[in-house]
């Protein structure tokens, strides 16, 4: 893992690594774009803490 220069933000970091990428194409573009979708969308599943309501599971 890189470690965050003092004072700043280690995400932000990542996300500007991110920008730096340009599409070759139009194809590849939308590859960059759906894996930071994916990444995000894993990201939401990670922090989901909803419970199951439905008592007849257990």
């Amino acid at each position: 893992m890189t470690k965050a220069k003092s004072g700043v933000d280690k995400n932000l970091q990542n996300v500007v690594g991110d920008l730096d990428q340009t599409g070759v194409n139009s194809h590849h573009a939308n590859q960059i774009q759906q894996d930071s979708n994916d990444r995000r969308h894993q990201d939401v599943l990670n922090h989901d803490k909803t419970e199951d309501r439905d008592p007849s599971h257990s």
